[in-house]
């Protein structure tokens, strides 16, 4: 059932031009389900994955100095479906990205966040340089 979902994702992404990215998590997890199985699957609704990318983001600007300081990777700011996100068994979804100075090409700092989406409880389990 689940290789079926993937394949009506991509097949409909490559008929319409547009990319897989909604239904095709990031290289990095579970390559094998699609996101929206896997939000079903938790009972997450993609307004909540977004909400929770919003606070980890936020919560790496307010630790690194703020927004004249600090700016996360472009794919903490785009769809939730791009975000580097892990969704765990016990309610909660971890984040890990690179952030850097504003005026940087280069990525110094790795955060990994968690959200907690039935308190919405944010915590930051790493903040520093990029492991």
């Amino acid at each position: 059932m689940l290789d079926r979902m993937k394949t009506v994702v991509v097949l409909t992404a490559m008929a319409t031009g547009l990319p897989a990215i909604a239904g095709i998590v990031p290289a990095w997890a579970e390559v094998d389900r699609p996101l929206e199985v896997r939000l079903v699957e938790a009972d997450i609704s993609p307004m909540d994955l977004n909400r929770a990318k919003n606070y980890a983001r936020q919560a790496a600007e307010d630790a690194n100095g703020g927004l004249g300081e600090y700016r996360a990777e472009p794919s903490m700011h785009g769809p939730s479906a791009d975000s580097p996100h892990v969704i765990n068994s016990d309610g909660t979804i971890t984040f890990t990205f690179r952030g850097r100075a504003p005026e940087a090409e280069t990525y110094t700092v790795e955060s990994v966040v968690t959200v907690d989406l039935t308190t919405w409880a944010v915590n930051m389990d790493y903040n520093g340089p990029i492991r």
